[in-house]
Formats: structure tokens, C-alpha cells, sequence
């Protein structure tokens, strides 16, 4: 038998429209790829109609959420790359204001990579946008990871005030932060566009 707080929560786990908070079993995540596609093939016969959501207001210089590559994998963060704050405690107890991007460091570059769920086929036509940190050092993208600024990198004893803001990318969950192009402004010189 199911607790009743768990049946509650069970339709936020499937429904594809929604972030899971917590790790979910690989059959769960079979299962919200099916919901996903099959609510994606209603809405587009027209059998389902979804109600209409305001417009938002996307950031001046990027997405809203940028999808980065490190540590061999991908991860959505929790808003553009240039807004990623250091999540440790500064000596007044406070959250440390500076960015993760440090504008003297190493910078990544602006990638189209190709799309598609983990362990799929991707069609070579299909691409977003990716902040790809993989051609820094492992010390550097385990900086960005752990969402420090380089003057908390290597404190020790500075705790974290914040949890890192990563989440793992799956590009059926996070649809809607899928960005086909590359942002009209180069991050720190990267030399990309």
C-alpha cells in the first residue's frame, strides 16, 4: 500500500512538465519519456490543448537558463551563465556576491551540440546552444561544478550558504530551455559567437 503523501507526489515524479527534486529510477524516467512524447503528439493532432501560459521575458544577454557542459556531462543551471553567484559564506556570514565566471580566469565557449535524451539517437539537425566548459582544466570545471568564485575555490573552511544550482540536463524534462541559437554576445571574450 501507497501512503497517501506519496500518492500525492506521485503525479509531480511523472509528469515530464516538471523537474523531479529528488534522483528517480531508470523505469520512472522511461516513464515521463513516454508521457512526454505522447502528450507532445496530442498537442500537436490537436486532441489536447494546452491553456495558455503569459509570455515571459527572456534575459538581455542569453537564455534564461544555460545549459553548460562539464565533467562530461550536461547540466541546466539556474539562470544565465554571467548571473551563476558563488554559494559560499563570506566572513561576515553573508553569500559571497561574486560571479563563478571570474572575468580575469579561463572562460568556456558558446557550442551548438546536437540534441537528444541520453542513450537515443540523435537527427543531426537538431542542436541548442551549450556553455562547454570541457576544454578547461578538471580544477576549473569541478569550480564551476561546486559553484565557487576562485578566491573560494581553494578555501577549505568557507562553507556553502547555498546548494550548487545544477541540475542534470535531460532535454525532454527541460524542453523549454532548449536555445537553437548562440547567444548574440560572446561571455568573456570566449571568441565564439
Amino acid at each position: 500500500m501507497v501512503p497517501h503523501s506519496a500518492r500525492r507526489a506521485l503525479p509531480a515524479v511523472l509528469c515530464p512538465q516538471r523537474t523531479p527534486l529528488c534522483r528517480i529510477s531508470p523505469s520512472l524516467q522511461s516513464m515521463r519519456r513516454q508521457l512526454a512524447v505522447r502528450t507532445r503528439r496530442l498537442i500537436d493532432t490537436g486532441v489536447f490543448t494546452t491553456p495558455t501560459a503569459a509570455p515571459t521575458r527572456a534575459a538581455p544577454h542569453g537564455p534564461d537558463r544555460s545549459v553548460v557542459r562539464m565533467l562530461l556531462g550536461l547540466y541546466l543551471a539556474d539562470g544565465p551563465v554571467e548571473a551563476i553567484n558563488c554559494v559560499a559564506q563570506t566572513n561576515h556570514r553573508h553569500r559571497c556576491p561574486r560571479p563563478v565566471l571570474a572575468p580575469d580566469g579561463p572562460a568556456g565557449s558558446w557550442r551548438l551540440l546536437p540534441v537528444g535524451p541520453r542513450g537515443e539517437l540523435v537527427l543531426p539537425e537538431q542542436t541548442m546552444a551549450v556553455y562547454d566548459l570541457s576544454r578547461l582544466p578538471h580544477a576549473e570545471q569541478r569550480r564551476w561544478r561546486i559553484q565557487r568564485c576562485p578566491a573560494h575555490a581553494t578555501t577549505h573552511g568557507a562553507a556553502d550558504l547555498a546548494p550548487a544550482g545544477w541540475q542534470f540536463f535531460d532535454p525532454l524534462l527541460h524542453a523549454q530551455h532548449l536555445r537553437s541559437g548562440l547567444p548574440y554576445r560572446p561571455v568573456h571574450g570566449s571568441g565564439e559567437r
